[in-house]
């Protein structure tokens, strides 16, 4: 389904008045327009298929090996917590042991994003990111840390600025303790 720009800018024209502004003020009078381009680019992953960036991975036949981690560090993304639709900020680390394909790295970030691009909760979207690598490159592993801050956290409510927050999914191999330990370390100050 395709964003529906209008309704939106009608919508924000509706709370800003809500809220006793004018809204053909100048410094608002674009602010509706702004908003729903913002919205397109922000939920630009709904109705998307993750494993779409993943179509073309390649066959991994090393000599009767199929190696053991690719990890990718520090993906930033950005996504929009659907309980206050405010955002949250932070980084990705994408962790997989090659099953039988394997995937350019410029690949993994674009997940990331696709599915970051929805209304999203911090815990959905790391479930969501390990699933989607572990079905679409049928990987034998699969570790995704995720530590990011809320806009919700840190602007209402509690008002936590320095606070952020971690969540990890794992599958296969990397569900072991001891091999999701090793990752971790590899990762770096998330224990």
């Amino acid at each position: 389904m395709a964003i529906d720009s209008g309704r939106i800018e009608a919508a924000v024209a509706e709370i800003l008045a809500a809220i006793g502004e004018d809204v053909g003020r100048p410094g608002l009078a674009s602010t509706p327009q702004r908003v729903a381009q913002a919205y397109t680019e922000f939920f630009a992953g709904i109705g998307v298929d993750p494993r779409e960036q993943l179509a073309d991975s390649a066959e991994f036949l090393g000599e009767g090996e199929t190696g053991e981690l690719v990890l990718l560090r520090d993906i930033e993304f950005r996504s929009i917590c659907e309980h206050h639709l405010l955002p949250f900020l932070g980084v990705a680390h994408v962790a997989y042991v090659p099953g039988t394909r394997i995937v350019g790295l410029g690949k993994l970030p674009r997940v990331v994003e696709t599915i970051a691009a929805r209304p999203q909760l911090q815990e959905r979207l790391t479930e969501e990111i390990a699933d989607a690598l572990s079905d679409g490159l049928d990987a034998a592993g699969v570790l995704v840390v995720i530590d990011a801050v809320h806009g919700c956290v840190s602007t209402r409510g509690a008002r936590q600025t320095a606070t952020s927050t971690v969540t990890m999914a794992s599958r296969g191999s990397l569900s072991n303790p001891v091999e999701r330990s090793g990752v971790l370390a590899m990762i770096g100050g998330v224990q």
